[in-house]
Order: C-alpha cells, then sequence, then structure tokens
C-alpha cells in the first residue's frame, strides 16, 4: 500500500515538474490568444491611441476612441522610430518614458500591443540631426540597406541602433517583471519605393537579409544575463496595398516561415472608393489564402480614410471588408491634428463609428477581455 503511495505520489510530482517545464512563453499566448480571437472577429486598433487625439494631448486616461463609443481599442499601436538616436522622444515627439507606462497599461487592462519602427536613414541621418524628411525613414536613397549589412560601412552603427531598440524592449516588463508581449513589425511598406529600405533601393536578398539581421539581434543577443526577446515577440512582415499581389510577388521579399507569424496588409483610401474597395479585397484574398496554407495570422496593420470625410465609412466601406476576411485586427492609424484617421467624439464621424463598434464582428478591449 505504501509503495502505490509513494508511485502516485511520484507520478504527480513528476507531472507538476513537466507541465511547469513546459509553461507556455508569452510569445507562445499571445499567439494562441489572437488565434482564439480571430475566430471571434476581427479587432479594432488605433495608433497612438492614448498620447493625443483632437484637441488635447497628454492627458491621463484619455482616448478619442474612449470618448466616442465608451471603449478602448483592443489594439494599441506604437512607434519606435527615432530610439535609434537615443533621443527621449519618437518621431511623433512621443516621450519613450510615455510610450513604455501606456504599453504596459493597455497590457494590463488585457489589451494588445503591436510595435513598429520608422529608423532615420543610416547613410544620412547623422548629416541632418533635426531636420525633415532629410535624413529620415523617408529619405529613400539607394544603397541604405546594403551599408548596413555585414561588411557594409554603416554595419556597426546599425548594430548600435539594433541595441538600442533591443534595451526598450526588454523594459517592457510589469511591476512583478513579467514581460509584456507584443506584435513587431520592422521594415514595413517594403513593396513601396518612399521609405530607404522599400523595394527599388535594394534587393530582394539583401531585404530579406536585413530582416533576419534584426530578428537575429533582437533575439539572440544577451547583455547582463538579460532573459533576451524571443520568448515574447510575434513577428510579422506587411506590405503595402498592391491591387494586383500575387504569391510569386509576394514570395520574392518575403522574410520566410520560419521567421513570420503574422501577414499584415498596410490598406489606405488615398483614391477612389473604388479603388481601395477593389485592391484591397484582391490582396486580402490572396494573404489570406496564403495565410491560411502557410498557418499564419492576417491583419490589415495599418489602414484607414483620412480625416474620414464620409462619415459612412466606417460601416459601408471598412466594416463588409473586416466581416469577409478572417483578420486578426485592423489598426487604423493616428488622430493628430491635421491629419486623423480614428474616430473623433461628437461630430458626424464618430456618431457613425458607435455603429461600426456595435457590430457583432468588430472587437474592442471589453470584447477581449476574459
Amino acid at each position: 500500500m505504501k509503495r502505490t503511495i509513494h508511485i502516485t505520489l511520484f507520478v504527480i510530482l513528476l507531472g507538476i515538474a513537466l507541465s511547469s517545464c513546459h509553461k507556455p512563453m508569452p510569445r507562445e499566448q499571445l499567439l494562441h490568444r489572437l488565434r482564439a480571437l480571430q475566430e471571434q472577429g476581427c479587432m479594432f486598433g488605433h495608433q497612438d491611441d492614448p498620447f493625443y487625439g483632437i484637441n488635447w494631448a497628454y492627458e491621463p486616461n484619455r482616448s478619442d476612441v474612449l470618448e466616442t463609443c465608451g471603449d478602448y481599442p483592443a489594439v494599441m499601436g506604437f512607434d519606435l522610430g527615432g530610439i535609434e538616436m537615443g533621443d527621449s522622444k519618437n518621431l511623433d515627439s512621443v516621450p519613450f518614458n510615455r510610450m513604455r507606462s501606456e504599453i504596459i497599461a493597455h497590457h494590463l487592462r488585457g489589451g494588445i500591443v503591436t510595435i513598429s519602427w520608422h529608423p532615420r536613414n543610416p547613410l544620412t541621418a547623422l548629416e541632418h540631426l533635426g531636420t525633415w524628411p532629410e535624413g529620415s525613414a523617408w529619405e529613400a536613397t539607394d544603397g541604405s540597406v546594403e551599408a548596413i549589412l555585414p561588411g557594409g560601412v554603416k554595419h556597426e552603427l546599425f548594430l548600435t541602433w539594433l541595441e538600442r531598440v533591443r534595451v526598450f524592449l526588454l523594459s517592457l516588463r510589469t511591476d512583478d517583471n513579467q514581460p509584456v508581449p507584443f506584435i513587431f513589425r520592422p521594415w514595413h511598406e517594403n513593396n513601396g519605393a518612399w521609405f530607404w529600405w522599400g523595394n527599388t533601393h535594394c534587393t530582394p536578398e539583401q531585404y530579406r537579409a536585413l530582416y533576419r539581421l534584426t530578428q537575429d539581434h533582437l533575439t539572440t543577443q544577451r547583455t547582463n544575463n538579460d532573459s533576451g526577446l524571443s520568448t515574447n515577440v510575434v513577428w510579422s512582415y506587411s506590405p503595402n496595398l498592391d491591387g494586383n499581389m500575387s504569391e510569386d510577388s509576394f514570395l520574392q521579399w518575403y522574410p520566410g516561415d520560419e521567421r513570420i507569424d503574422l501577414i499584415g496588409l498596410d490598406a489606405y483610401q488615398w483614391g477612389t472608393e473604388e479603388d481601395f474597395v477593389r485592391q484591397t479585397r484582391a490582396d486580402l484574398t490572396m494573404l489570406s489564402r496564403f495565410a491560411r496554407q502557410h498557418n499564419k495570422l492576417v491583419a490589415l496593420t495599418e489602414c484607414g480614410y483620412i480625416n474620414v470625410p464620409d462619415s459612412t465609412w466606417w460601416s459601408r466601406v471598412l466594416l463588409p471588408i473586416l466581416c469577409d476576411f478572417p483578420l486578426s485586427y485592423a489598426l487604423v492609424w493616428r488622430n493628430a491634428e491635421k491629419e486623423h484617421f480614428g474616430p473623433v467624439p461628437n461630430t458626424g464621424s464618430g456618431e457613425k463609428f458607435r455603429a461600426f463598434h456595435a457590430a457583432p464582428r468588430t472587437l474592442f478591449l471589453k470584447d477581449i477581455v476574459e
């Protein structure tokens, strides 16, 4: 009898030990959560949501989305542009200390965090400090990617930039020292020519090498016995709207299944509504098929209609797209004073946005908090 009890106790203790050894990492937990939520609907996201809006800036607990519909966006977007220079604020004047606090706050309230990076041009940044667009991500010069790859004249500088990004991302921890999981989306819209990493300024091989270099440094580099970032980063790759994207053209620049978790599309309505709908549906059809075949998530990683001049756009144009494709989330860009993409309280767009918020397919913070 005692032997049976001892064996049973051993089996129980062994099971506890094995389960603790295989406890899912924050990255795995986030991926599982994103897949489960995608079955329920499409999360709504907003860039820079807690920092500023129309007629306000850096006031605690404010959000244009919250004040329009009574709920926070499920996904909040943040950008690291400028951190590579050692700046205290990003390219949109958001203090990095405030950014860290808001990222942690959104995670603790149950939200999803996505982070992008618009680094300055490594060939010209030091020559044009404090200017724009000279030296910025939008100074699209040939040879910049080649210069930062191993053997390039700016390789060591770029490693310094990556280390500053890594240190900030490592600092995203709760008070009890738990890492905040997040979606990281570097080198986006690479099939356009407006960024220095765009398709006319480097070769596909150089672009893929840039993505690998970034990922490998951020996930494998260790200093002072830190735990690294491999356990809490979901990796995204997001080309810009093409309208005629093929699998062959997509694969030409794609970093690879072993490196990407979420495939995105950045799709803004810059021209006619008809062109936007047709092109977005065409690209999402291809990307959704590819994502399903390769077991990847898919999202509208950036989208919107500048200043939303048609208040019916939310439910009449955007919502049907969210209903017809298996999207994880759709993130609209920031609400700056002269160019806003999200809802604005006490406006016609805000009124119509509430119907969009109430639609069964759209998920906001309260919809995803268990």
